[in-house]
C-alpha cells in the first residue's frame, strides 16, 4: 500500500471537513480557534498523564513511610501505573473511534482526576496502588488522543508550530517529573504529589466536553468489538510489562512468578497477534506498519524510549548513590535537561521546515550519543558543571530528533488510520522505556558484580598501596578508641564497592552511545518524505 500524504487523504464523513480552505496553501482547511483551545486542553491533559510517570520516582521513600510499605510494596506505586496505561494507549485508537475523541477524552480527564484524589486519600499501600492503576489506566487515553487530534486538525504547514509542542509535552514531562515530585514533596508533602491535580484536571475535562468536536462517534462498531482481543492484549502488555519491571529485582528466571508472567506474555501476545490479523475489528490496527516511515519512526520512538527514561533513571540514581543527594538537590540537578528541551523546541519546528527530517533525526541522534560518551568518562567527583554539557545535549537533542519523528511516522499516513496509529506510535515509547530500564538494571547489577570481584583481586597483602591504605585507616580509628581492623576493612569494602558501581555506570553509557550511533546510519534507510514537515511522501 502506498502511504498516501496527509493533505491527499480521502477524508471519512468524522474528519472536519465543513471548514472553508485556507488562504495559505491549496487544499489546505481553515484551523478554527475553538480547535486550537481544543488541542491545547488536550496538550494540557496529556501533560499531566505524563508528568505522573515520574513524578513519583523521588518521592517513593516518602510515600513509604506515610503508608508503612515495604521497599516491594511501595514498587507497585509506580509499576501499577505504567502497566495499566501500557494496556490504554494502544486501545485508544479504537475507543476514540467508537466513542469519539471528545467522549473518551473527556472521560480519561474527569477519571484521571478523581483517581489523583483518590490517591491522595491513600491510607495503605494497597489502596494507592489499585488508585495508581486507576489513574494510568484511565489517563493513559489522552496520550495517543494528543498526537492524533495533532495530524487531523492542522494541515501539514501547521506541523512546524504543532510538532514541536508535542515532542516537548511527551520529553519534558517525565523528564522533570522528579524535580516536580521533589519540590512538592519538600514543600507541603506526597499528598500534594496528587493533589496538584485536581483543579487543572477538571478545567481540562470541561473544556475537551466543550471544545473537542472533530469526529463522530461510530456506536455501530460495539457490535464487533473484540473482547477476546482486549483481554489477549491486556494479559500479554500487563505481563510483559512486570516481566521487565521485576525481572531484575527478582533475579529473572529464578523466581517463579517471573517465569509464569513471562510465559503469559508469550502466550497472549501470540494470540493478540493472530487476532489482530484475523478478527473483521481488531482491537489494535497493525497495518500501519505496511508504511515504512511508520514502521522506521516507531523503532525510533523506541529507542528514544529507551534513551528518555534510561537517563531520567541513571541520573539520579548516580546523584543519590554515589554523590548522596537528596530528591530536591537531583531535581534541581536533573532541571538543566528540561530547560535545554523548552528552549530547542521552537529551533526544532523552525528546522523542520528547512531540513530534510534524515538530517534533523541524524544531528538528534549524534547530539544524544555525545552526550552519553562523554557520561561514560563519569568519576564519583563528577557535580552539576561536570553534568551540564551532557545533560544541555541530552535535552536539546532529545527535541531535534523527537519532532522529525513524530512527523515521518504519523505525517505520512491517512487520516482515517492516524488515531489507532498514534497509540501505537506512543506504545512504542513506553515499551522501549520499560526494556531499556530492565536492561541497563541488569547491566548494572551485573557488571558491578564483575568489576567487584576483579577490583577486590588487587586488595590483598601483596599489594603495598592496599596494605598501607588499610594500616593508616586501622591506626587512625584505633587512635580514636575504636575497633580500627574492621572498620577499617568495610570502608575498604565501601570504596571498592563505589568504584564498582561507577565502572557499571560507565559501560551502560557507553552501550547507549554505541545504540544511538547506530541510529544515526539507520536515518538512511528512510524515504524523504515529500515535504520536510511531515506533509506527504514515505513509502511502505
Amino acid at each position: 500500500m502506498a502511504a498516501t500524504t496527509a493533505d491527499q487523504a480521502p477524508v471519512p464523513a468524522k474528519t472536519p471537513t465543513s471548514a472553508p480552505e485556507s488562504s495559505g496553501m491549496p487544499g489546505e482547511r481553515v484551523v478554527t480557534t475553538r480547535e486550537v483551545m481544543a488541542f491545547f486542553a488536550m496538550v494540557f491533559g496529556m501533560f499531566m498523564a505524563i508528568l505522573d510517570i515520574q513524578i513519583v520516582s523521588a518521592s517513593l521513600a516518602d510515600i513509604q513511610a506515610g503508608l508503612s510499605a515495604s521497599n516491594d510494596e511501595v514498587a507497585w506505586v509506580q509499576t501499577s501505573y505504567l502497566i495499566a496505561e501500557v494496556i490504554m494507549i494502544p486501545l485508544s485508537g479504537t475507543l476514540a473511534r467508537v466513542i469519539s475523541t471528545r467522549v473518551l477524552f473527556t472521560i480519561s480527564a474527569a477519571g484521571f482526576t478523581a483517581a489523583s484524589a483518590l490517591a491522595a486519600t491513600a491510607t495503605n499501600i494497597d489502596q494507592m496502588i489499585v488508585y495508581r492503576a486507576l489513574q494510568g489506566f484511565i489517563g493513559g487515553g489522552m496520550i495517543p488522543s494528543v498526537f492524533a487530534a495533532a495530524f487531523i486538525i492542522f494541515p501539514p504547514s501547521k506541523r512546524a508550530i504543532v510538532s514541536p509542542i508535542i515532542g516537548l509535552v511527551a520529553t519534558l514531562a517525565p523528564t522533570i517529573g522528579p524535580t516536580v515530585g521533589g519540590y512538592l514533596t519538600a514543600a507541603f508533602s506526597w499528598h500534594w504529589l496528587f493533589l496538584i491535580n485536581v483543579i487543572p484536571g477538571i478545567l481540562v475535562a470541561s473544556a475537551a466536553w466543550l471544545l473537542i468536536d472533530f469526529d463522530k462517534p461510530e456506536l455501530s462498531l460495539m457490535k464487533k468489538f473484540d473482547w477476546y482481543g482486549l483481554a489477549y492484549m491486556a494479559i500479554f502488555l500487563g505481563s510483559l510489562e512486570y516481566f521487565l519491571e521485576e525481572g531484575n529485582i527478582k533475579g529473572w528466571f529464578e523466581d517463579e512468578i517471573i517465569i509464569y508472567t513471562g510465559l503469559a506474555a508469550l502466550l497472549a501476545g501470540t494470540a493478540f497477534f493472530y487476532r489482530a490479523f484475523t478478527a473483521s475489528f481488531p482491537i489494535v490496527d497493525l497495518r500501519a506498519f505496511n508504511n515504512r516511515n511508520f514502521a522506521f519512526g516507531s523503532l525510533f520512538s523506541f529507542v528514544m524510549g529507551i534513551g528518555l527514561y534510561g537517563l531520567t533513571y541513571l541520573y539520579p540514581l548516580y546523584l543519590g548513590r554515589i554523590r548522596g543527594y537528596d530528591a530536591l538537590m537531583i531535581g534541581e540537578t536533573m532541571f538543566v535537561s528540561g530547560l535545554a528541551m523548552f528552549f530547542t523546541a521552537p529551533i526544532a519546528g523552525i528546522l523542520s521546515n528547512k531540513l530534510d527530517p534524515r538530517v534533523m533525526m541524524a544531528i538528534g541522534f549524534t547530539g544524544f550519543a555525545t552526550g552519553t560518551w562523554m557520561m561514560s568518562h563519569i568519576t564519583a567527583d563528577w557535580d552539576f558543571w561536570e553534568l551540564l554539557v551532557p545533560q544541555i545535549l541530552r535535552g536539546s537533542s532529545m527535541m531535534l530528533a523527537m519532532v522529525p519523528i513524530n512527523n515521518v511516522a504519523l505525517g505520512t499516513l491517512p487520516l482515517d488510520r492516524i488515531r489507532g496509529a498514534s497509540g501505537l506510535f506512543n506504545l512504542t515509547r513506553n515499551l522501549g522505556g520499560a526494556v531499556g530500564l530492565a536492561v541497563i538494571n541488569t547491566l548494572l547489577t551485573r557488571q558491578s558484580e564483575i568489576h567487584y570481584s576483579h577490583l577486590a583481586e588487587h586488595v590483598n597483602p601483596a599489594n603495598p598501596a592496599a596494605t598501607s591504605m588499610i594500616d593508616n585507616l586501622t591506626a587512625n580509628f584505633n587512635a580514636h578508641g575504636m575497633d580500627g581492623s574492621t572498620i577499617a576493612i568495610k570502608q575498604i569494602a565501601g570504596m571498592v564497592q563505589q568504584q564498582a558501581y561507577l565502572l557499571s555506570f560507565m559501560d551502560v553509557f557507553m552501550i547507549l552511545t554505541a545504540l544511538f550511533g547506530t541510529l544515526v546510519l539507520m536515518t538512511t534507510m528512510l524515504r524523504k518524505p515529500k515535504a520536510a514537515g511531515g506533509g506527504g511522501g514515505g513509502g511502505h
